[in-house]
């Protein structure tokens, strides 16, 4: 054992029968050569080895398989070395940052602790408390920000300058002191694999929210990063710098004109006039600080914008400071007043929300940072034979052409088309020559020359009870549930040159959907994908449909269950299968942000309250009941926005069948978030109300059926009451489901365990046959017990093993099969109960 740990020290030692054995230089420069074509040769390679290069030929297999033993160990060593150094420099600097942010809270403690003792003696229910880092008042025990002067003269650029000085100085009290009241953001833990500390506001004007993190750049290439706004922070539409001065100090005075696109169809943009003062440090730091000038005197000033909502932007920024050994400790403050108040009231709290400030602003930032750090560091990295940062510029194309149309700006050349007067679905209109190119066949910016414009139906809603993520994830992998594959076959038809006719009225014939994975970002935060639509066969040329396989890219974000208060998105755009960085997008998806569950709601006219519009009581989905237990109710805004590109004289029929699609979309989201919404007898309802009256009945004729041909109980105790059977029935540790009495059945009914053997829910549980689970042996055993069930009224069969929807094969020890009789004595269909069943 000694004799080969040491021999994992050198390149120029083997073992042989416990002695060392000295290569030659020349011996050490081939086996290297041959080390990186093939670091674990087989016996057989390794004698081929000697043979073919005459240096080794006096080197004996056995000698050379202990070599590459040693270089393989050599080689672990190494990485086992980088990553502990790699993961020591994370925990030094987060040390480091942890240091920093308990004197932060030290300071603060001390304030609390002297503003408490103030009050104690002083009648008067509020009282000015000196913050040395930030001048404050604090009232109630909360810090406000007040202004420290009144509004300066910004006419002249010493004005200009005395606001940037005031800007930094006040950011930097929020980066680092105590001007503002930090709490931990609720599912962020600080460690060496977190994306940082990340922090919100407690009791401050607007919302405000902090990050702390480190990044393997350099101080000068994080700041091109962050002035670069609309490369990182997707909810940006543009930055356009209007005036630059130079400070003596080396330091720049920018002033900024910025529009964020609006989140949902429902309330109007905002747009900021700003101040950016970059600025270095006596300790090499950088600072980029920014604010509104809203309310300066005499200074230059922005009119306002037609369809925007000027906001303000309180003092905020970053502070770059470089770390010992490379790369930079970044602080982040973004704090804002985004006018909620000029919103309905049913989306004031994404106007109010620190969380999802941090989530969709703070932390986008950090992920951006980190993913250019982590491209440098694997330069030759490719995915679908692209770079990291191609698929990046990809993925922002794709999220701009969403909210471009979401929002439907009147300057990019949309227009409102009349509705229909039917429900609140909007259609708008773009013929632009920058969204269509109709000079020339070749892609460009725009589309085919075929086609001579693009029409968007968007509409927003209010879900209830169903949490963003699974909701997300289940449209992403169960397509087939919303999506129409003609209309699919439309979109596709879209980015090849050539007719774009009307889609037929079926559905194609699609083999499958298949999620092929390109990339993901820093801590799978976002990925993209393509979903390729199988080999539509009964397509055919005078259809004016897309033969062969349709493919779409998607951007899939917000699908972790467990992060609180995430948004998510699912965008997507057909493409041809010769698909080029530059070739058209044209982005269609859904977008769910959740709303704080602490305010109060009341209708809404453009808003759909899928709660009410549901006929059938909700079912069971263990996921969501687990999130809502943890969470509480919960309620989101929904917004769906799809584009069609036709041509001029199809509009009204495009125009009539994308309301139609959108209609038939919403109805789907409403069916599946019914069967995504948690079981109101769930186990974690302290409450079990009793569940639909066609489930209850359903239960009963089960038991009764089950009772009156097999001659005993299908539960040992069971309360006779619907509603109590119904609760047994799901709950019941073996796999129960009822299938028709068609010639291939179909499943109609499962409880939760035969939804977990099944691995389905209910929504996809009627896609299901029985001849789909069973293998060749229970296929057989069911058909040929068939006709005994029908008569009879039951049939035992043995043991087997069956498939699970995503192919997974589960046996059972053995099932029971008898005929459900309903109220008249009638076949209703055929109950099977599958006993001790465990996947393999």
């Amino acid at each position: 054992m000694m004799a080969v740990s040491s021999a994992c020290k050198g390149d120029t030692m083997g073992m042989d029968n416990g002695k060392y054995v000295r290569y030659t230089p020349e011996q050490v420069e081939a086996l290297e050569r041959l080390y990186h074509d093939c670091p674990k040769p087989s016996s057989l390679r390794r004698q081929q080895l000697i043979r073919e290069c005459p240096i080794l030929s006096n080197i004996e297999p056995k000698q050379i398989k202990v070599w590459f033993q040693n270089r393989r160990c050599r080689e672990k060593q190494r990485k086992e070395s980088s990553r502990l150094q790699a993961v020591n420099k994370k925990l030094s600097a987060m040390n480091k940052l942890l240091m920093e942010e308990n004197d932060r809270l030290q300071k603060q403690v001390s304030n609390l602790v002297y503003s408490n003792g103030y009050f104690r003696h002083q009648s008067q229910p509020a009282v000015a408390t000196t913050d040395t880092s930030c001048e404050s008042v604090v009232t109630s025990g909360q810090h406000h920000l007040t202004p420290q002067h009144p509004p300066r003269d910004a006419a002249t650029p010493a004005g200009l300058l005395s606001i940037a000085e005031e800007t930094l100085t006040e950011f930097i009290s929020k980066a680092t002191g105590t001007a503002v009241e930090w709490v931990q953001m609720p599912g962020m833990k600080p460690g060496p694999d977190s994306i940082g500390i990340i922090a919100i506001s407690h009791g401050c004007t607007g919302v405000a929210s902090r990050a702390c993190g480190l990044v393997g750049l350099e101080p000068t290439r994080v700041a091109e990063i962050l002035k670069d706004r609309p490369s990182w922070f997707r909810d940006c539409r543009a930055v356009d710098v209007l005036n630059v001065l130079t400070t003596g100090t080396n330091g720049t005075i920018e002033l900024l004109y910025m529009q964020l696109y609006a989140p949902t169809t429902l309330a109007p943009a905002r747009d900021f006039w700003l101040l950016r003062y970059t600025s270095a440090m006596e300790d090499g730091s950088l600072v980029i600080c920014e604010r509104s000038l809203n309310h300066t005197q005499n200074g230059p000033s922005m009119p306002p914008v037609p369809h925007f909502v000027r906001a303000k932007m309180l003092p905020s920024g970053y502070l770059i400071r470089p770390c010992d050994g490379g790369g930079s400790i970044i602080h982040i403050v973004d704090h804002f007043d985004l006018e909620s108040a000029r919103v309905p009231e049913v989306l004031r709290p994404l106007y109010e929300s620190s969380t999802l400030l941090a989530q969709r602003t703070t932390m986008a930032a950090l992920r951006q940072l980190r993913q250019i750090s982590q491209e440098i560091s694997q330069p030759m990295a490719v995915s679908w034979g692209r770079r990291p940062a191609a698929l990046r510029a990809i993925g922002q194309r794709m999220s701009k052409g969403f909210n471009e149309a979401i929002n439907g700006f009147t300057d990019e050349g949309w227009s409102l088309m009349e509705s229909d007067g039917l429900d609140d679905i909007t259609v708008l209109i773009n013929s632009s020559p920058d969204k269509v190119m109709g000079a020339t066949p070749m892609y460009a910016d725009g589309f085919p020359s075929i086609s001579n414009g693009v029409l968007c139906a968007k509409a927003s809603m209010l879900l209830q009870n169903v949490p963003p993520a699974i909701l997300t994830r289940f449209l992403r992998e169960h397509r087939s549930e919303w999506a129409d594959s003609s209309i699919d076959g439309y979109l596709a038809a879209s980015v090849k040159a050539g007719p774009c006719g009307l889609p037929l009225a079926r559905s194609g014939n699609f083999g499958g959907q298949v999620i092929l994975p390109l990339a993901h970002t820093i801590e799978h935060e976002e990925f993209m994908e393509v979903i390729k639509l199988e080999n539509m066969s009964n397509y055919r040329a005078e259809d004016m449909l897309v033969p062969g396989d349709i493919f779409f890219l998607q951007l899939c974000s917000g699908v972790d269950e467990k992060a609180i208060g995430t948004s998510a998105e699912l965008i997507f755009a057909p493409i041809d299968a010769s698909f080029t960085d530059n070739a058209p997008l044209l982005p269609s998806g859904f977008r769910i942000i959740p709303i704080d569950n602490t305010a109060i709601y009341p209708s809404q006219n453009p808003t759909r309250d899928l709660a009410s519009a549901l006929e059938v009581g909700p079912l069971v989905n263990r996921a969501s009941a687990d999130y809502l237990g943890q969470r509480g109710p919960t309620k989101s805004v929904m917004t769906i926005a799809f584009q069609f590109a036709f041509e001029s004289h199809l509009q009204e029929n495009i125009a009539a069948m994308a309301r139609e699609y959108v209609r038939s979309i919403i109805s789907s989201v409403q069916r599946v978030a019914l069967a995504l919404s948690p079981s109101p007898f769930g186990p974690r309802n302290l409450q079990a109300p009793s569940g639909t009256p066609e489930a209850q009945m359903l239960a009963r004729w089960i038991c009764h059926s089950f009772r009156c041909f097999l001659g005993e109980e299908l539960f040992k105790t069971v309360d006779e009451r619907s509603d109590s059977m119904l609760k047994t029935l799901w709950h019941h540790s073996d796999a129960i489901m009822c299938c028709s009495l068609k010639a291939v059945p179909d499943f109609t009914f499962a409880n939760q365990a035969g939804l977990d053997m099944l691995e389905t829910t209910l929504v996809s549980l009627q896609d299901i046959t029985v001849d789909k689970i069973l293998d060749g042996g229970g296929r057989t055993n069911v058909c040929s017990e068939l006709p005994q069930i029908l008569q009879q009224g039951f049939a035992c069969l043995p043991g087997g093993i069956c498939l699970t929807s995503m192919g997974r094969p589960v046996s059972y020890e053995r099932a029971i099969a008898w005929k459900v009789l309903n109220d008249e004595e009638i076949p209703h269909c055929i109950a099977f109960v599958f006993v001790n069943w465990s996947f393999i």
